[in-house]
C-alpha cells in the first residue's frame, strides 16, 4: 500500500505542478522535476512519514524499475525518426553533425578540466578532467522528446534533432569507453587495448543487433493479431522484453559485455517503424499510454537530484566551469557541422541550444566510474550530479525558446466545442 500510495503523491506533484508552471510558459518536463524535488528527500521527505514523498535516496532507488522501463519507451519513441523516407532527406546531415557536435563538446571540455588539472593539481586529478569530458558527449533524450511532443513542434529543426539525439548517446557510449580505459590507463600506468577499443564496439553492436533482432521478432509476431488493443499490448511487451534483456551481460572470450538500453530500444522501434506497415499508428497510441509512465520518470529524476552537492563550494565551482564548457562545444559543434552540411539558418542558429539538456546516461557514465574509481569516481559522480541539476531544470526552458525562435512551436489556436442547450452556440474552451 506504501509504494502504491507515493506513485499516486509523485503523479498529483507532477500533474499539479504542471498547472502551475503552464502560468509560467515553461515547459511541463521542468514541471515534473519540480515536483519530485518537492516531494523528494529534501522537502517533503524531511517529514520522514513512508508514502508521503521520498523519504531516502534509497527510497527514490527503490523505483527504478519505472524509469528503467520508460526510458524503454522514450528511445522504441525515438526510432521512429529513423524512417528510411526520413533518412533519405536527414539521415547523412544528422549523422555528420551528431558527431561534430558531440566530438566538439567533449574535447572542449576535456581540454578545460586538463587545464583546471594543472591550476588544482592532485585536488583535481588527470583522470577526473578526462572523464568529465567523455560525460560532457551525452545528451538527455527524453527532455528533448517530451519538449517537441508538448508542443507539436514541426520543421526542419525538429526532424533533424531527433536523430542526432539518439545517435548522440551511442557516440557517447564509444567515447566514454574509450576515454575510461585511457583514464585508467593514467591513473595506474598500465594500457589495455581490449578495454579501450574492443569491448565498447562490442557493446555497441551487441546492442544493434538484439535490437534489430527484437524488431523483426515484433513486426512478425503483429500479423497475428488484428486488434489495435491487442497489437499496442504486443509493442509494450518487447519495450519491457527489450529493457530487461539490456540489463544482462555476456562473457565474450574472457570480456564480461553489456547492453546499451537505449540503444537495444531505439533500434527495436526503428526496426518496427521500417518493417510494419501500420507501425505509425500504434507508435501514436504507444505514447498516449506511456504519458503516465513519463511523468513518474521525471517526477523520480527530481526526487533523485542531490542537492547535497550545494554544501562544497569545489563541486559547485567545477561544476560551473563544465556546464560552461559544454554548452559552448555543444553550441559550436553543432553550429559549425551543421554549417559544414549546409542545413537552413535556422538550424545552424539554434539547433546547439536544443542539445544543452543532460541526464540518464550522463548520471549512468558517473555511476560506472563511481564503482571502479573510489574517491575519483566519487568527485566525477558529484560534479555530474550538480550539472544535471541544472540542466534538467534550465534545459527543457532553453530547448522551447530555441524551437519557438525557429518558428517551430506556434501557438495554439482557440478551441471551439459546439453546446447544445436549445440553440446552437460556441464556447471558446
Amino acid at each position: 500500500m506504501e509504494q502504491l500510495f507515493t506513485l499516486s503523491i509523485a503523479l498529483l506533484a507532477g500533474l499539479f505542478m504542471s498547472r502551475v508552471v503552464k502560468q509560467l510558459k515553461l515547459p511541463a518536463v521542468t514541471a515534473y522535476l519540480i515536483g519530485g524535488i518537492l516531494i523528494g528527500p529534501y522537502c517533503l521527505g524531511r517529514l520522514g512519514i513512508p508514502g508521503l514523498g521520498f523519504v531516502s535516496h534509497q527510497n527514490v532507488v527503490d523505483y527504478k524499475i519505472i524509469s528503467d522501463v520508460a526510458l524503454g519507451f522514450i528511445a522504441f519513441s525515438i526510432g521512429n525518426e529513423f524512417r528510411l523516407s526520413q533518412l533519405k532527406k536527414t539521415g547523412r546531415q544528422a549523422t555528420v553533425v551528431a558527431f561534430a557536435e558531440a566530438l566538439t563538446a567533449s574535447f572542449f571540455v576535456m581540454a578545460v578540466m586538463v587545464c583546471m588539472h594543472y591550476l588544482l593539481g592532485e585536488k583535481f586529478p588527470m583522470p577526473v578532467a578526462l572523464l568529465l569530458g567523455a560525460i560532457a558527449t551525452a545528451t538527455a533524450p527524453a527532455a528533448t522528446l517530451m519538449v517537441v511532443r508538448q508542443y507539436k513542434a514541426k520543421g526542419e529543426l525538429t526532424d533533424i534533432l531527433l536523430p542526432i539525439v539518439a545517435l548522440d548517446d551511442a557516440i557517447a557510449l564509444a567515447v566514454f569507453a574509450v576515454v575510461s580505459g585511457v583514464a585508467q590507463a593514467v591513473d595506474l600506468g598500465q594500457f589495455n587495448v581490449v578495454s579501450i577499443l574492443l569491448e565498447p564496439m562490442l557493446e555497441i553492436l551487441l546492442s544493434l543487433a538484439l535490437g534489430a533482432v527484437l524488431g523483426v521478432v515484433l513486426t512478425f509476431c503483429e500479423r497475428f493479431f488484428f486488434s489495435n488493443s491487442k497489437r499496442l499490448s504486443l509493442c509494450l511487451t518487447f519495450v519491457i522484453l527489450a529493457t530487461a534483456l539490456s540489463m544482462n551481460k555476456i562473457q565474450i572470450g574472457g570480456m564480461s559485455v553489456g547492453f546499451s538500453s537505449l540503444l537495444v530500444c531505439m533500434m527495436t522501434g526503428t526496426m518496427f517503424c521500417n518493417l510494419c506497415n501500420f507501425s505509425e499508428e500504434m507508435m501514436d497510441r504507444t505514447d498516449q499510454w506511456t504519458a503516465p509512465v513519463f511523468i513518474l520518470f521525471f517526477v523520480l529524476s527530481g526526487a533523485e537530484l542531490e542537492f547535497s552537492v550545494f554544501s562544497d563550494m569545489a563541486i559547485v565551482g567545477v561544476g560551473i566551469v563544465y556546464i560552461l564548457s559544454r554548452c559552448v562545444g555543444k553550441y559550436l559543434g553543432a553550429f559549425f557541422g551543421s554549417r559544414a552540411m549546409k542545413c537552413n539558418a535556422n538550424i545552424v542558429k539554434y539547433l546547439g541550444i536544443t542539445l544543452f539538456p543532460q541526464a540518464g546516461v550522463a548520471l549512468g557514465m558517473s555511476l560506472a566510474v563511481t564503482e571502479t574509481m573510489g574517491e575519483q569516481g566519487a568527485l566525477i559522480r558529484n560534479i555530474t550530479l550538480f550539472a544535471v541539476l541544472i540542466y534538467e531544470l534550465a534545459g527543457p526552458m532553453m530547448t522551447k525558446i530555441a524551437l519557438t525562435k525557429a518558428g517551430e512551436i506556434t501557438a495554439k489556436p482557440p478551441v471551439v466545442k459546439r453546446v447544445n442547450t436549445g440553440r446552437e452556440r460556441h464556447e471558446r474552451v
